[in-house]
């Protein structure tokens, strides 16, 4: 399938989901996280939900990552040059949604990308390598090319399923991992 089809198939599939369908997926992807890794002194970027597009939920994610003593990391979006800032996450009252609905941190410690250990990728879709399909702007792409090669990039997606992506573009990075309701994908 072509990039656009995928957006589009997995937009409507989303745009089905009930709220308690969400919550429930969101909590099922949470879990398999938090049994899968220690985030204790690792710095980890993780979006956070466009809620009208009917995102994962990460904020119990977030929770897990303070409690095991990591250092949440949350991006703000420049649109005029498509990129990306980092900021240690310190407290609700940081965030602002920006005109697309994204929760944003209006202030803070600004974080490079060289510093990250994991980043916690948004996703429409992917394939079964680890090559996502998100929203097409590349925000994501520019910003795991600035991180170190042993930083983790991790996928969450709403689905168990994975569609061929039939127009990579040579800027597109792989995903090291992904997390689905039922499974942990490793893709090295």
């Amino acid at each position: 399938m072509l990039k656009s089809e995928i957006r589009s198939f997995y937009k409507e599939k989303r745009s089905g989901l009930s709220p308690n369908e969400l919550e429930r997926i969101s909590s099922q992807v949470t879990a398999l996280v938090r049994d899968s890794f220690s985030f204790k002194d690792k710095y980890v970027s993780l979006f956070l939900p466009i809620e009208r597009q009917k995102e994962i939920n990460t904020y119990k994610l977030l929770e897990n990552i303070l409690q095991q003593g990591g250092h949440p990391v949350v991006a703000k979006s420049d649109f005029s040059d498509l990129s990306m800032s980092l900021f240690l996450y310190e407290s609700a009252h940081q965030l602002k949604l920006n005109d697309f609905g994204i929760p944003e941190p209006t202030s803070g410690t600004e974080i490079q990308a060289e510093q990250l250990d994991v980043v916690f990728v948004p996703l429409l879709g992917l394939d079964d390598k680890g090559f996502r399909v998100g929203y097409g702007k590349g925000f994501y792409d520019r910003l795991l090319k600035r991180c170190q090669p042993e930083c983790l990039f991790i996928g969450l997606h709403l689905f168990d399923e994975f569609k061929n992506v039939d127009d990579l573009h040579p800027n597109d990075i792989a995903l090291h991992m992904c997390f689905t309701p039922s499974k942990k994908y490793d893709f090295r």
